[in-house]
C-alpha cells in the first residue's frame, strides 16, 4: 500500500477516526499531546490535538442565548479557538498534507509546499507543514489582517503577498502557477481543490455534529436531530459537514452563506468585502452544490460591528445589564467569535426565520476562529466610526441580530444547483486545468460518495506507516 513512500522521513499525526474520537489515540501519545498544548505549542505532538473535543472528550460547543439571537430556535456553535492554531482550518491542512504524503506525492526531503489561502488555511498550513518537516510558503492577499501575517511567520513559513483582499483568489492562483512552473519540486496544496479538506469536514466535523445532537437532547435541547447546518463558504470545506448530516437526516437543510458585497452564487456577482475567510469569488472544486438547500447573503459591515459588540466592554455591559444575558455567556462569546463566526450566526438567524423553525428544532453553525486575529480590524472600525458606547451597542444588538432581515435569500431548485455547478467551469476548466469530463462527473452523487469512502483507506495507510516506522526503530 505504501510502496512509493519513504516512511522514515514522515512525521505522522492522527487518523480521521482519532480526530473524531481522540480517546482512541494511544494513551501515552494523548497524554504527551495534552501536556504540550500549553507547554510547547510548536511540538509536532500537537498534531494529536486536532479535534473538536476537549481533554475530557466533550465537544466544544456553545448554545447562544435567545437574548442575543432574538429567535426561539436554539442556535449552537462549534468553536475552533482550542485547535492548535486557533482555527479548525488546521485540521483541513493536516488532512490534505498527510494524504499527499501517504500516496507518495510529497516528501519533506524533496518538496517545498505552497499553501494558497486568505488566512486560516495558510496559518494552518504554516503550522502543519513546518511541524511535519516541510519548507512551506503561504500565498495570501496583502490586505488580510495583520495578525494573520504575524502568525504565519511565527509558525515558520515564508509569505508571498498578492494584490487585493479576501475575494482576490484569482491572483493567488496566478502566483501559485508561477511558483510551480519555476521549481519542479514545488507542490501546491490547494484547499479549494484537494479533497482532503472536504474529507476532514465530512467525517470529523460532520460526525461530531451528529454526536452533538444526542448531547443536546440530553440537556433538553432539540429532539436528537439537527434541523439545519449553516456555513459561509471560503474553500467550502466546512460546509461538507452538511453532506454527512444529510445522510443521517435526509430532510436536513444545508444553508450556504456569502457576503452581500460579493454574491457569487446568489447573483453571479463579484466585489471586494471584509468577511475574512469566506466569499472568494468563485465556486470551489470541493463544494458539493448539489446538496445545498439555499444561499443567503450577509453584510460584511454588520459582521464586523456584531463582532465588536461581542468582544468589547460596552457590548458586554449592554448584553448583561440591558438584555439579561448571563455574564458567563457574555465572557464565553467574547472568546470564541471572529468575523466569519458572526456571519454564520446571522445566517442561522435568517434560517430560523425563513423556515419558521421552532424551539424543538436545532441549528448548528461554526466559529472558525476568534478575536485574536482581528484586533487590528476592530481598531480600524473604531477609527472609522468612533468608539462604541452602550447606546450604540444596544442599537447594534437589536438592528443586526434581532432584526436580521429576510432579504438576499435564494432557495435551491434543480436549475439553481445546475447554475452553481456550471460556474465551476470558468475557474476549474478554463483556468486550473480540469476537464469537462471531470466536472460533469461531480453531477453524480456516487462521485462524492467515493471521495467520502477514502477516509477508511487513508486511516489504514496511516496505521501501516506507523507499523513500518516502528519496525525501523
Amino acid at each position: 500500500m505504501l510502496e512509493n513512500v519513504n516512511v522514515e522521513n514522515l512525521i505522522l499525526g492522527p487518523t480521521f477516526e482519532e480526530m473524531l474520537h481522540p480517546e482512541r489515540i494511544d494513551p501515552q501519545v494523548r497524554r504527551r499531546a495534552l501536556e504540550a498544548m500549553r507547554a510547547d505549542p510548536l511540538d509536532p505532538i500537537n498534531l494529536y490535538n486536532i479535534t473538536w473535543k476537549d481533554p475530557d472528550g466533550r465537544i466544544r460547543y456553545e448554545v447562544l442565548p435567545e437574548e442575543l439571537t432574538g429567535v426561539a430556535t436554539p442556535i449552537v456553535v462549534l468553536y475552533s479557538k482550542d485547535f492548535p492554531t486557533g482555527s479548525h482550518k488546521v485540521g483541513a491542512a493536516y488532512s490534505v498534507l498527510v494524504e499527499k504524503e501517504l500516496y507518495g506525492e510529497v516528501d519533506p526531503a524533496v518538496h517545498t509546499l505552497v499553501w494558497p489561502s486568505t488566512g486560516n488555511y495558510g496559518i494552518g498550513g504554516a503550522w502543519v507543514g513546518c511541524r511535519m518537516g516541510f519548507n512551506s510558503i503561504v500565498v495570501l492577499p496583502e490586505e488580510m489582517s495583520r495578525e494573520r501575517f504575524e502568525m504565519i511567520e511565527f509558525y515558520g513559513a515564508k509569505i508571498i503577498k498578492t494584490p487585493g483582499s479576501e475575494s482576490n483568489v484569482k491572483e493567488i492562483y496566478d502566483k501559485t502557477w508561477e511558483l510551480r512552473r519555476a521549481d519542479p519540486n514545488v507542490r501546491v496544496l490547494n484547499q479549494f481543490e484537494v479533497m482532503g479538506n472536504y474529507r476532514f469536514h465530512y467525517y470529523v466535523t460532520g460526525n461530531t455534529i451528529v454526536e452533538l445532537a444526542d448531547v443536546l437532547q440530553a440537556e433538553g435541547i432539540g429532539r436528537g436531530k439537527i434541523t439545519a447546518f449553516v456555513s459561509a463558504m471560503g474553500s467550502a470545506g466546512t460546509i461538507a459537514a452538511g453532506d454527512r448530516l444529510k445522510q443521517v437526516w435526509p430532510d436536513h437543510k444545508i444553508i450556504g452563506l456569502e457576503p452581500i458585497q460579493c454574491p457569487t452564487l446568489y447573483l453571479n456577482g463579484y466585489g471586494t468585502h471584509d468577511i475574512q475567510g469566506i466569499g472568494d469569488k468563485h465556486v470551489t472544486w470541493i463544494h458539493n452544490v448539489w446538496n445545498m438547500d439555499a444561499i443567503m447573503c450577509i453584510d460584511d459591515l454588520e459582521c464586523k460591528m456584531g463582532l465588536q459588540l461581542l468582544t468589547e466592554e460596552a457590548g458586554w455591559r449592554t448584553m448583561i445589564d440591558r438584555f439579561g444575558v448571563p455574564e458567563a455567556k457574555v465572557r464565553k462569546m467574547a472568546a470564541i467569535f471572529g468575523i466569519s463566526g458572526v456571519c454564520n450566526v446571522l445566517g442561522a438567524i435568517k434560517t430560523a426565520k425563513f423556515y419558521e423553525l421552532g424551539r424543538d428544532d436545532v441549528i448548528v453553525t461554526i466559529c472558525t476562529d476568534a478575536i485574536d486575529r482581528y484586533h487590528s480590524v476592530m481598531a480600524k472600525l473604531t477609527e472609522q466610526y468612533g468608539p462604541m458606547d452602550e447606546v450604540e451597542a444596544a442599537i447594534r444588538l437589536v438592528s443586526i441580530f434581532h432584526k436580521q432581515k429576510l432579504d438576499w435569500i435564494r432557495e435551491a431548485t434543480r436549475e439553481e444547483r445546475a447554475r452553481w455547478h456550471n460556474l465551476k467551469y470558468y475557474t476549474w476548466v478554463e483556468q486550473q486545468g480540469k476537464t469537462v469530463e471531470e466536472l460533469n462527473a461531480q453531477r453524480d452523487p456516487a462521485w462524492w460518495e467515493a471521495e467520502q469512502a477514502k477516509v477508511a483507506e487513508i486511516d489504514e495507510r496511516i496505521q501501516e506507516a506507523r507499523r513500518l516506522q516502528a519496525g525501523l526503530r
